[in-house]
């Protein structure tokens, strides 16, 4: 399919949902990808992209940063409470606060941390599937109260929603919870979702092998 489809469609999406042009911030999804396909779509002036892997992004993105200016990377993936510190002072954003022992860990070290602060976003388990991270719905109000009370501020909503239910009771959900926080970022939408999620309010969407191509992890380990 390749970036400039995608681009059209979120450009299209947005006009039928009667939304701004550029409304709605694509972030490429490049985990695992191989490097001569990220080089590709950075070629082709994209400087937003999501990574799960903090030891992964930390072993090419520093690279590609001086390489192209303005990249913008996005923590998508669960983070571990003892890689808060690394990732507060490599992501821009963070979708995936999803617990009070992961936010201890992120208000210290952004407390010690010298750059930008990235931009947060809580992820809702919005399936309330009990595999999954993120905060259950009836949940959320008392966690932003307590993560505020550490000096947090984020500034969205994530989430997955279960890969066997429609997504968009899901997004539609998401939006409502945000609104009643008073957050206006809302992080949705993936490559067989993300019109769906810029319908329903989508601020950012996560899109990675509809840009790449599919993923081969076979050599993970």
């Amino acid at each position: 399919m390749g970036l400039q489809e995608i681009r059209q469609r979120i450009a299209a999406a947005e006009r039928a949902a009667g939304r701004p042009e550029g409304s709605v911030e694509l972030i490429a999804v490049s985990k695992v990808q191989p490097d001569a396909r990220v080089e590709t779509v950075l070629e082709q002036g994209h400087r937003v992209f999501g990574e799960n892997y903090v030891q992964e992004a930390q072993g090419k993105w520093p690279g590609w940063r001086q390489r192209y200016g303005g990249v913008r990377l996005h923590m998508i993936g669960p983070l571990q409470s003892n890689k808060a510190k690394a990732a507060a002072g490599l992501f821009d954003a963070i979708h995936t606060l999803d617990r009070m022992s992961l936010a201890r860990k992120l208000a210290n070290a952004l407390a010690a941390h010298d750059g930008n602060t990235p931009e947060l976003f809580v992820q809702v388990n919005t399936g309330d599937e009990p595999q999954k991270a993120g905060i259950l719905p009836d949940e959320l109000p008392g966690f932003l109260d307590q993560i505020h009370e550490l000096g947090l501020t984020p500034q969205g909503l994530m989430c997955i929603p279960p890969e066997a239910e429609e997504a968009r009771p899901h997004f539609v959900m998401l939006r409502e919870l945000a609104e009643a926080a008073g957050l206006d970022r809302l992080s949705m939408g993936m490559s067989a979702d993300f019109e769906a999620a810029i319908a329903e309010g989508a601020t950012h969407i996560r899109v990675g092998s509809a840009i790449f191509g599919a993923r081969d992890y076979s050599d993970r380990g």
